[in-house]
């Protein structure tokens, strides 16, 4: 795809989003089914419902801007939905692992508030009001995820896992 517009770089901005949401639901069970902590389960759950949420928004965008989304792949997410499939293959279950899992979600997180205010900044200098009504619902939502992954670290997973006996092995006494 030719980007030479702001325009352009609108829906391409758009047509990854899109990509990446769909990719996002098709990771986000797998993540749910390998937590142990439940707060972390529910957490994983509770997201997945918000991003389909997130792709009937983008199909509203659509609709209003007249537009055709772009068939192409986000390989950002992509790259980020490996990392957690990597920590759920190398990890046992258990702490751990839901620290690792944190730790992958909260990346996803931070690229899509990214993406997501610069697809506002984009839609804002296009005059996409409406549209970017929809966009800062999404972008709202995701900072909320991250908040609340970062407070089921703290609230306990880390230190669960700090305290699983593999994690205390390389520990020096104090």
């Amino acid at each position: 795809m030719a980007v030479k517009t702001l325009e352009d770089l609108f829906l391409h901005a758009l047509s990854d989003m899109a990509s990446g949401e769909k990719q996002l639901t098709k990771a986000l069970p797998k993540l749910a089914k390998a937590a142990t902590n439940p707060a972390l389960k529910n957490a994983f759950t509770a997201h997945l419902g918000e991003t389909q949420g997130q792709i009937e928004r983008i199909d509203q965008v659509v609709d209003l801007l007249e537009l055709k989304l772009k068939r192409i792949k986000c390989v950002a997410m992509e790259g980020l939905v490996e990392e957690g499939a990597e920590v759920i293959e190398e990890i046992d279950a258990g702490p751990v692992r839901d620290a690792g899992l944190i730790n992958a979600a909260q990346k996803v997180e931070h690229y899509e508030i990214a993406s997501r205010g610069t697809l506002c900044a984009l839609g804002r200098q296009l005059g996409y009001t409406e549209a970017v009504k929809l966009l800062k619902q999404t972008l709202d939502e995701e900072k909320s995820t991250d908040e609340k992954l970062s407070m089921i670290a703290q609230g306990g997973a880390n230190e669960e896992a700090d305290d699983a006996p593999a994690a205390r092995k390389g520990k020096k006494a104090a």
